[in-house]
C-alpha cells in the first residue's frame, strides 16, 4: 500500500443519534453505521475501526461483559476496531453538568465510571487498541456566563474527579471544546480550563475540525475572535493563518483527532444545542481546506508530525439521515482521509 500507514483510520458511529429524534429524523441503528463503514473502499483501502457513543439505542452505557463481548465479535466479524469511546455527561442520557450540584456532579461522573470500565473490558477483548473516553461540561455556555470564574473552578473541580476515575481504569479522557458547552466555547477558554485542572497526563483535547473553525470567528465569545465579523472567506491564507494560530494553542493538549468539514454556520438538531455545523467533505460551501487545515493540528509548530493520536475519525454530526444511508458518503470520506493521512501521517 502506498502513503503512510498510520494513523489508522477511524469512523464516527454517533450521527447516527445525534440530533436525531422525535423532533427531527428517526436515529440509525448501530448496525446499520457499521456495515456502511464496513463496506467503504478506496482503492483497497478501508476503515480500520469505530469511534462508539455509548448510549442506546447503540452501545448501551450499562452494558453487560456479555454484551461487550457480542460487541467485540461482532466488530471482529467486519475488521473494524473500537477506539475512542463518548461518555454520555449530558441529563438527557444519564448524566449531569460538570458545573451543577452535588446531585448533578454526582451523575456526571457516574457515566465517565460506567464508560470508562467499557473502555477497559474493551481493551481486555483485544478489540480496543487506541482511543480516549470523551466528556464535555454538560452545561450551557449561557448559563456558565453568569458568573464564569465559578463556573470554570466548579468544572475543573469535577474534571479532576473524573481523572481519579479514569486513572483507576487506566484510561485517559478528552475534553471536547464545542461553541455549546461551558467553558469550553472559545479557544482561550478551552486552554484556561485544562491549565486549570491540571492532569495533562490524563485529560487532553479533543479537536474537531469543524467545531474548533467557529472559534476563530468568536461565536459564543466574540472577544476571542481571530477573524473579523465581516470576514471574507474566499482570503484563504487568512483563514488559514488564523486557524493554524487557534491550534497551536490547542495543539499541545490534543489526544484526539476528528476530521470534519464546517460551512461556517451554526446548527441545531433534535436535542443537540446549536453548534458548528459538519459537512461533507465535497461541499462546495465548505471554508476549510481539510488537508491542509487538518495539520495545523497533526503538525507542531515546526512542521513536525505530532504523533499524538494512532487514530484520527471523521465525525459527520447532524447530517440528513439520506446523505448518511448512501455509501457513497463513507467513500468520500474515507478518501479525504486517506489523503488527511498521506500528507500528516507517518509509517
Amino acid at each position: 500500500m502506498n502513503g503512510n500507514a498510520y494513523p489508522a483510520l477511524h469512523n464516527a458511529m454517533w450521527p447516527g443519534i445525534v440530533g436525531k429524534g422525535p423532533d427531527s429524523e428517526p436515529p440509525i441503528d448501530l448496525e446499520t453505521m457499521l456495515n456502511l463503514t464496513a463496506n467503504a473502499e478506496v482503492d483497497g483501502v478501508r476503515f480500520d475501526g469505530v469511534d462508539l457513543f455509548l448510549s442506546l439505542p447503540h452501545t448501551d452505557i450499562d452494558s453487560t461483559d456479555d454484551d461487550l463481548a457480542k460487541l467485540a465479535e461482532n466488530l471482529s466479524s467486519k475488521s473494524l476496531h473500537a477506539g475512542s469511546l463518548v461518555a454520555p455527561v449530558w441529563p438527557p442520557t444519564g448524566g449531569g453538568s460538570a458545573m451543577g450540584s452535588e446531585t448533578e456532579r454526582a451523575a456526571f461522573l457516574t457515566q465517565v465510571k460506567k464508560a470508562c470500565r467499557i473502555g477497559s473490558k474493551l481493551r481486555d477483548l483485544k478489540i480496543r487498541r487506541s482511543g480516549i473516553v470523551r466528556i464535555d461540561s454538560a452545561a450551557g455556555a449561557a448559563e456558565w456566563a453568569k458568573d464564569p470564574t465559578a463556573g470554570t473552578a466548579r468544572i475543573a473541580e469535577t474534571f479532576r474527579e473524573a481523572c481519579d476515575i479514569a486513572e483507576s481504569f487506566g484510561e485517559r479522557l478528552a475534553a471536547e471544546g464545542e461553541i455549546c458547552w461551558a467553558g469550553m466555547h472559545s479557544w482561550r477558554r478551552n486552554v484556561e480550563l485544562l491549565e486549570m485542572v491540571n492532569r495533562p497526563q490524563t485529560l487532553g483535547f479533543q479537536a474537531d475540525m469543524a467545531h474548533t473553525m467557529l472559534f476563530t470567528m468568536g461565536y459564543n465569545a466574540p472577544e476571542d475572535a481571530l477573524l473579523p465579523p465581516d470576514f471574507d472567506f474566499s482570503n484563504t491564507e487568512e483563514l488559514a493563518a488564523a486557524y493554524r494560530k487557534m491550534a497551536s494553542a490547542l495543539r499541545p493538549w490534543t489526544i484526539d483527532f476528528h476530521v470534519a468539514q464546517n460551512d461556517g454556520t451554526v446548527k441545531g438538531s433534535g436535542s443537540h444545542d446549536k453548534t458548528g455545523r459538519h459537512c461533507q467533505p465535497l461541499d462546495p460551501n465548505g471554508k476549510l481546506d481539510i488537508v491542509r487545515d487538518a495539520g495545523a493540528w497533526m503538525r507542531d509548530d515546526n512542521g513536525q508530525p505530532t504523533r499524538a493520536f494512532t487514530h484520527i475519525c471523521w465525525d459527520g454530526c447532524m447530517f440528513p439521515n439520506a446523505v448518511m444511508l448512501n455509501q457513497q458518503t463513507w467513500n468520500d470520506v474515507l478518501r479525504v482521509m486517506m489523503a488527511v493521512r498521506d500528507a500528516h501521517g507517518w509509517n
